[in-house]
């Protein structure tokens, strides 16, 4: 089953699919026009039932009637022959449906796993070898422009997912923010962000947005984190931080604009398992509704 870092990063480029264009020609110098509309395409590669030939995104790039690029989108986080097996078919099902070139984005987490998916694949075809484009912490650009992070917020986003350790990372990505006219849209690069940092990262982004300088965290957020902050002060660190996620969860969920019952945000509330915590957190940011948290 998909974890939620999966599905976020997923989402991600299904709500910005310009993103994988950007990443292919800017970054891993891919030959993709760049002048050219970009849209996600259905992702059912089936020609007879099967249950495990859907590959997570498939962006194209030109009009309908004109493809000039396919980019299929793989979240791979960890080594998997049989998910490697795919890639080529993905790529050659994908070629014959669009007749252009095609090009397989893993985007990969864990740095091992990243120069794992991007060897070639031989092919039982005389002649096929496969070779994906792997993204995973080396390729993605450390960003410490506020500028950069402004005109690139999807890569970005990436950015603090992989160089998380570096605060200035964090904390340039942060300040851009302040200057994003849309509450709304911060708050949401803010909620991806979050979600696929590393729960070091994740302290010193609370610790940031915390701060009362920080005008674009929507009131709702402010109100409920900063209880939480001033609980964990009176309580102590162990429940502070309890607090300070079930606060979170309840952010990420009204930002979503998901209606949380009094019963399950005093279940949210009460919870002090940060196990169980983390997992509703990575769920809330790409949940559509209550029933996604806890399913």
């Amino acid at each position: 089953m998909p974890s939620p870092l999966h599905d976020t990063i997923n989402k991600l480029f299904r709500d910005h699919p310009r993103l994988a264009v950007d990443i292919l020609h800017g970054v891993m110098g891919v030959d993709v026009p760049v002048d050219r509309p970009v849209r996600v395409e259905s992702n059912d590669f089936n020609d007879r039932p099967s249950k495990d030939f859907q590959p997570d995104t498939v962006i194209v790039v030109g009009s309908p009637r004109e493809p000039v690029h396919g980019i299929i989108v793989e979240v791979q986080q960890e080594k998997s022959e049989a998910k490697r097996r795919q890639l080529p078919r993905y790529a050659a099902a994908s070629w014959l449906m669009l007749r252009c070139p095609v090009t397989v984005l893993c985007v990969c987490p864990d740095p091992d796993a990243a120069a794992w998916y991007a060897e070639p694949i031989e092919t039982e075809l005389s002649g096929y070898v496969f070779r994906a484009v792997a993204l995973g912490p080396r390729e993605v650009p450390v960003i410490t422009d506020s500028e950069a992070v402004v005109a690139q917020p999807e890569l970005a986003m990436l950015g603090v997912m992989a160089h998380g350790r570096n605060r200035k990372v964090l904390q340039t990505f942060t300040d851009a923010l302040k200057t994003v006219k849309d509450d709304e849209h911060a708050l949401r690069y803010y909620e991806y962000a979050y979600v696929m940092a590393s729960p070091a990262a994740r302290r010193v982004l609370e610790e940031i947005v915390s701060s009362t300088d920080w005008p674009v965290y929507s009131p709702f957020a402010k109100e409920h984190y900063g209880r939480g902050k001033a609980d964990g002060l009176e309580e102590g660190e162990a429940k502070g931080e309890a607090k300070g996620e079930a606060r979170s969860i309840l952010t990420i969920l009204a930002a979503r604009q998901i209606e949380v019952p009094e019963d399950v945000r005093a279940r949210i509330r009460g919870c002090v398992d940060m196990e169980q915590l983390d997992a509703w957190l990575r769920r809330a940011a790409v949940a559509n509704s209550i029933a996604d948290l806890f399913d």
